[in-house]
C-alpha cells in the first residue's frame, strides 16, 4: 500500500498516460477465463488470463444474480467503505515476465492511498464499486493487443479465433523482439498472479 498524498491527490484524474477502458467480453474455458478490456478512446484490446473464481465474481455482477451472503470483493469494498474511504478507480499499470500488475486508488477527505491488486481482484472490485477502469500505456506497448472487430464478418472471426486463442499468442511477438533466439517459455494464466500470491497458484 503507498500513500500519496498530493501527486495523486483525488480529482487529479487519470494521467495522460492512463487510457480508461472497459470490459468488451468475458470468454471462459474448463479451467481459465480471459477478461478483455476494451480502450474507449481507440481500437485496441487488451486481453487478461484469470481465475475461474474471479472471473465468476465479474460476470455475477452484470447477471443480475443477488446472492444472500458478500463474496470476498463484496466484503472487501464493505471494509473500504467502513474506513471512509471511497475507491476512486482502478489502473492496470504495468507488466513485468508476463505477469500483470494493478493497483487500487482509494481516497478519503483529500488524500489517496493506492493498493498493489492483481488486475482481476482489481476489476472486480471496479465493477461492483462503479469506478473507472484504467490501462497505462507502457501496458499497451509491451503486450501484443488485439484489434476490435467493427463490421459483423470481423465479429464472427473474432469470436472463433478466440476459442484457439492462448497465452502464448499474446506474448510471442513481445518475446522474440526483446530476446531473439531462444524460444520464449509458454506463459499460463499466472500470468496475471502478482508476486508473493499464493491463495491462489493456478492463476
Amino acid at each position: 500500500m503507498t500513500k500519496n498524498p498530493s501527486e495523486q491527490s483525488p480529482g487529479q484524474g487519470a494521467s495522460s498516460l492512463e487510457k480508461q477502458v472497459r470490459i468488451y467480453s468475458l470468454a471462459t474455458t474448463e479451467n481459465e477465463c480471459i477478461i478483455f478490456l476494451e480502450e474507449l478512446a481507440g481500437n485496441r484490446l487488451l486481453p487478461i488470463w484469470i481465475g475461474i473464481t474471479e472471473g465468476q465474481a465479474i460476470a455475477i455482477r452484470f447477471s443480475g444474480i443477488v446472492l444472500p451472503r458478500p463474496l470476498t470483493h463484496d466484503l472487501l469494498l464493505g471494509a473500504i467503505k467502513t474506513f471512509g474511504y471511497g475507491v476512486e478507480k482502478v489502473v492496470v499499470c504495468d507488466i513485468k515476465d508476463n505477469t500483470f500488475y494493478a493497483r487500487i486508488r482509494l481516497v478519503k477527505e483529500g488524500s489517496a492511498l493506492d493498493l498493489d491488486s492483481r488486475p482481476s481482484d482489481a476489476i472486480a472490485v471496479a465493477v461492483r464499486a462503479g469506478c473507472p477502469i484504467f490501462v497505462d500505456e507502457k501496458v499497451f506497448a509491451n503486450c501484443q493487443t488485439l484489434s476490435k472487430p467493427i463490421t459483423e464478418d470481423e465479429v464472427g472471426k473474432f469470436k472463433a479465433d478466440l476459442k484457439n486463442l492462448k497465452p502464448e499468442d499474446i506474448f510471442k511477438d513481445l518475446k522474440s523482439k526483446k530476446n531473439p533466439g531462444p524460444a520464449a517459455q509458454k506463459p499460463g494464466p499466472e500470468s496475471e498472479e502478482s508476486e508473493g500470491d499464493e491463495e491462489n497458484p493456478d492463476e
